[in-house]
């Protein structure tokens, strides 16, 4: 499928729109079309899901029970917002006020890709968030990665 990847600065101008840079685009089309679906990310930032990628995702949401209550309020957040996004012919998305709002975003936004989406953050959000992280990355990663592996200590 995608493996995206990349930090992106961009500006977003009065009507909402963002330019979408060339790497970004180039690692999501081959033919320069895209189509997206955006809505509200678990940070007070945004998630921008290639359209393919969101149709999986919401298959595999909608397996859950709405009759269990955890369940319908992950549903329900999860769609809040949710809206489709084609890029026009100058390479800009538009995004909603409403979602626009949401994130703090005002006139610098950075798309952060990885995996198969991207993240839409207010820069200074962004920015915040980047000097909220652990002081040595290696601790994280030894939590995260380091346990039940092959080849590991704990064996």
């Amino acid at each position: 499928m995608y493996q995206l990847t990349g930090e992106y600065e961009c500006k977003i101008d009065a009507k909402g729109r963002i330019k979408m840079p060339a790497g970004l685009i180039r690692q999501i089309s081959s033919d320069g079309t895209y189509e997206f679906m955006v809505n509200r990310g678990f940070e007070n930032h945004l998630m921008l899901y290639p359209k393919d990628v969101w149709d999986k995702k919401t298959k595999e949401l909608n397996q859950l029970n709405i009759y269990i209550k955890k369940n319908r309020e992950a549903v329900r957040y999860f769609y809040r917002g949710a809206t489709k996004i084609i890029g026009d012919a100058s390479d800009r998305i538009l995004l909603p006020k409403s979602l626009i709002e949401y994130a703090g975003i005002q006139k610098q936004v950075v798309l952060f890709a990885y995996q198969d989406q991207i993240e839409i953050w207010a820069k200074d959000a962004y920015a915040q968030m980047l000097n909220a992280e652990p002081d040595s990355f290696s601790e994280l990663a030894e939590e995260v990665f380091g346990g039940g592996h092959q080849g590991s200590d704990n064996e």
